[in-house]
């Protein structure tokens, strides 16, 4: 089987879309499977990379939430690829995504996760599930972490199941998980870096506040 990783996000590194990937890689790197993994960080895609997706079985997704939905030049490429996908009807093409946020809810991705749904009733592709990721911000500080303990608790059990799924061209329910973190710790975490970047930009914490 021929899966392509597609990660959307706009970062060129310590993006969290990377690290879910790798994460799940893991999980799938067996009997064969032939993985191929590719960056979305431009709006255009060119004929060549679009007639390049053709020959997969399973597209995973992963990009960070934007506005509470899919980022701008990942939307643009999705329209692209639509087009090409219709005209071929391939029904047999399976597709995945991981999103994450970096609301500590992970429920806040369910709007993106549809708009994936149903650019894949557009497309002519399979839907097959969505795995949605709270807490987003602290994914990459926390990497280091095993699957399966501390603030990743959560995470093995969503993360074999995806697979699982994908191993055998299966739909399933969107799963929602939050990092086994408290939230208040998370919120004082991320206003904490707020303040660093403020400070490292020379700014001042009222500069957030003002109104032109």
């Amino acid at each position: 089987m021929k899966i392509a990783f597609i990660n959307g996000s706009p970062k060129i590194k310590e993006s969290a879309s990377s690290y879910i990937l790798e994460e799940l890689k893991t999980f799938l790197e067996q009997d064969g499977n032939i993985i191929s993994e590719f960056c979305f960080r431009q709006p255009q895609l060119t004929v060549e990379e679009m007639e390049q997706f053709t020959e997969y079985n399973v597209f995973v997704f992963a990009f960070p939430l934007y506005v509470d939905g899919i980022p701008s030049h990942l939307l643009n490429c999705l329209v692209q690829l639509e087009t090409i996908f219709a005209a071929m009807n391939r029904r047999d093409i399976m597709v995945y995504s991981l999103v994450n946020c970096g609301f500590y809810e992970a429920h806040q991705n369910k709007l993106a996760l549809e708009m994936m749904e149903n650019w894949c009733a557009k497309a002519g592709l399979k839907w097959g599930q969505g795995l949605a990721i709270g807490g987003g911000g602290m994914l990459i500080s926390i990497k280091s972490v095993p699957m399966g303990h501390g603030p990743k608790r959560n995470f093995e059990k969503a993360f074999k199941q995806l697979a699982n799924n994908i191993l055998k061209c299966a739909s399933g329910e969107n799963i929602f998980i939050n990092q086994s973190f408290p939230r208040i710790l998370y919120k004082l975490g991320a206003e904490m870096g707020w303040r660093q970047s403020i400070k490292a930009n020379g700014l001042k914490r009222n500069d957030l506040f003002l109104k032109k």
